[in-house]
């Protein structure tokens, strides 16, 4: 029987398929990151007068796709750099995860909606857990980037969101 398998050559096609399928999947879904966890440990800005950090607006981090819980505030120095602060940020660890300032509100248990207007990329994020800072370019208009967010460029989900609130 297993003779009669082996000399078929639909068998043998199938199998192939199967298998491509299946590194095709493993690749694009990289399920191993659901076990694990990138830290990282930024100090917070520091200036040699503590006038010279300001924090513009600041939030708390709702889940949406994953589990997603944190701070994040937006800072300014007097020179004019602004920064995006994540404090005490935990949630899952994905593929092509990237921080984004974004002008859409952020709708409870909705995440959909974040890239549907304007967006800033400030990059990937560097971990999972942790504290962290994202420049924002020079130049940017900050004027309606009312969300911070942690997008998943490959899925095109929100694993997690905060509403900027100014201070």
């Amino acid at each position: 029987m297993i003779t009669t398998l082996i000399r078929r050559p639909v068998v043998w096609v199938v199998a192939l398929v199967v298998a491509a399928v299946l590194v095709v999947a493993l690749l694009l879904f990289q399920p191993w990151r659901v076990f694990t966890t990138v830290r990282v440990d930024e100090t917070a800005l520091v200036a040699p007068d503590a006038d010279e950090v300001q924090s513009v607006s600041t939030g708390s981090f709702v889940s949406h796709e994953h589990s997603t819980t944190g701070e994040v505030s937006l800072q300014t120095l007097t020179d004019g750099t602004v920064t995006l602060r994540l404090a005490d940020l935990r949630t899952s660890d994905g593929p092509a995860l990237h921080v984004w300032l974004s002008d859409q509100p952020l709708e409870p248990g909705q995440g959909g909606n974040l890239d549907d207007g304007r967006h800033v990329d400030l990059g990937s994020l560097k971990g999972n857990e942790g504290n962290q800072n994202y420049a924002v370019p020079a130049g940017t208009d900050l004027t309606g980037l009312q969300t911070a967010v942690i997008w998943c460029e490959r899925f095109g989900v929100s694993f997690g969101a905060a509403t900027l609130t100014q201070v």
